[in-house]
């Protein structure tokens, strides 16, 4: 923890010894903390995943979660006690602005955007639509974007309409939970300078979580780190495989496909199962239009290789996460089929056999909707092994150690289920449950958003040794470090997909396309 600038004899707000526990055990989840935040100051949250960074910003607002609870410490705004409960609850609602870690969650999806960010606004309607209109325009937002509903925000533009709803009625404390994980380097740049202005404004203040570095040295008065993750650093357990020679943790026997003969399985890198040109995955004509209609994506034809890493960047709102709900089956493309290892493959889940559902999997970016609230990590990652696999309960429990092993999670949150769970921790649960089908296509929506260093570096070199293995990836990504490990990087803007340098590769700007084959053959008139 660093030494706190000198502070006015009053701050805005002060917590002495605060610290969570879990209800049913008592186990601490969140050690006494300390922190201050004066007039004008932005205090910065930083540690590994799973430390209680988000656990700590709940438990000042006394908005924890069930089987959590604020055993002891103080919160203080003024000098003045700031009790747990009803009064609690109301100083968050009157003097906070609150931006949580899964911001598309929070919001209704049947609202429209100018609704959900103007609500707390108690000035007139025209004062509160030149409000709303100038907070989009600061967040980079389109004014189109107001009429549509949260449902239809891609997960970067949901992120900042819920910062520009906590921002709109001038809170004097905005609390930010990693305002900028979903979001290119320029949206990401804005979100910055909102935070920048209200530094040095006199009764405003702000707490951040944040895992970027250079974010909380640029932005903060002061940092705060808290504890770090006893796992880091250690090796991960391996399992031998059964007779394929793999150094990952082995997955379960294939399932076979209803004609006696198993389905597709890995084959090395390069190669195909079936024919040895033949990509893993290929759309052919693909078309991708938003809900209302709106183009995201003119037909091109996208291959992705066995034992391939393409990575896939762009703006945020650009189609990304369309791009791999498309590809998983999940929204369906407007134009264009695909085939797996050759074959067609429906572009609906619902029309998809249980061996093309197993052969494709998604670990999506919204950790707070991808996981049943009820199911442990344990039988959330347990279910694709009895359902693709038929595994045994014992046989079951042996492979969901080694796979959050393998994501970097210890074996005690097996018992955890999401709410008692950090983002972090949550987006990995999501990418173990994906690993636990035995996949021969892996597609992943921000694997490291929300991960410290550590944990990120360790879900990029699983991916690395799986890939090596056959399993084919791709990943949408605005983190220069994931894109960095990728065979081939396309940058999608404009409605095209333009091939670019991986090494090179932007997060938010295209560069000069590649002459090499990259995986993608746009269609010309």
């Amino acid at each position: 923890m660093t030494t706190p600038a000198p502070l006015r004899s009053v701050p805005l707000l002060a917590a002495e010894g605060l610290s969570v526990h879990r209800t049913l055990d008592g186990v601490t989840v969140l050690p006494p903390v300390d922190l201050s935040v004066g007039d004008g100051q932005v205090l910065a949250v930083t540690g590994p995943s799973g430390a209680g960074k988000s656990t700590l910003l709940r438990a000042l607002l006394d908005v924890l979660p069930d089987g959590l609870d604020r055993s002891a410490g103080t919160v203080r705004r003024r000098g003045a006690a700031v009790p747990a409960g009803r009064a609690a609850r109301r100083w968050r609602r009157t003097r906070t602005g609150w931006l949580g870690q899964d911001p598309a969650a929070a919001l209704n999806p049947l609202w429209r955007v100018d609704r959900l960010i103007g609500e707390g606004f108690t000035g007139d309607p025209a004062a509160r639509a030149h409000r709303v209109g100038d907070l989009m325009e600061r967040l980079g937002l389109p004014p189109g974007l107001a009429a549509r509903r949260a449902g239809e925000l891609s997960g970067g533009q949901a992120q900042r309409v819920a910062l520009a709803r906590a921002l709109c009625a001038d809170p004097e404390l905005l609390v930010l939970d990693e305002p900028t994980s979903a979001l290119d380097r320029a949206a990401a740049g804005l979100v910055a300078d909102a935070v920048r202005s209200r530094r040095g404004v006199p009764g405003r203040g702000v707490v951040l979580v944040t895992h970027d570095t250079g974010l909380a040295t640029e932005l903060a008065d002061t940092t705060l780190t808290l504890g770090t993750d006893p796992h880091a650093g250690e090796p991960l357990p391996l399992l031998p495989a059964r007779d394929t020679g793999r150094h990952l943790p082995a997955p379960p026997p294939p399932a076979r496909d209803g004609t006696g003969r198993t389905a597709a399985s890995p084959a090395p890198p390069g190669k195909s199962p079936h024919h040895p040109a033949t990509p893993a995955l290929a759309a052919r004509s693909l078309t991708l239009r938003t809900p209302d209609g709106t183009p995201l994506l003119d037909p091109c034809d996208l291959e992705l290789p066995t034992g391939g890493w393409l990575a896939v960047t762009g703006p945020s709102g650009s189609g990304k996460t369309t791009l791999l709900h498309a590809l998983a089956g999940r929204r369906p493309p407007a134009g264009g089929h695909l085939l797996l290892h050759g074959r067609p493959l429906p572009a609906a889940t619902r029309a998809r056999d249980r061996r093309t559902l197993r052969s494709v999997q998604l670990a999506g970016q919204d950790t707070a909707t991808e996981l049943n609230p009820a199911h442990t990590a344990a039988r959330s990652v347990a279910r694709p092994l009895k359902v693709f696999h038929g595994m045994t309960a014992a046989a079951r429990r042996d492979r969901v150690r080694a796979l959050l092993a393998a994501v970097g999670l210890p074996a005690e949150l097996a018992a955890r289920r999401p709410p008692a769970l950090s983002g972090g921790q949550r987006r990995r649960v999501v990418l173990a449950r994906a690993l636990a089908a035995g996949p021969d296509v892996l597609l992943l929506d921000e694997p490291t958003a929300g991960l410290d260093h550590e944990s990120a570096r360790t879900v990029l070199d699983l991916l690395d040794r799986l890939r090596a293995d056959g399993t084919a990836v791709l990943t949408v990504t605005h983190d220069p470090r994931t894109a960095a490990r990728a065979d081939h990087v396309l940058h999608l803007t404009g409605r095209r997909l333009t091939p670019v340098p991986p090494a090179t590769a932007p997060t938010d700007q295209p560069h000069a396309p590649r002459t090499e084959h990259t995986g993608v053959r746009p269609h010309h008139d």
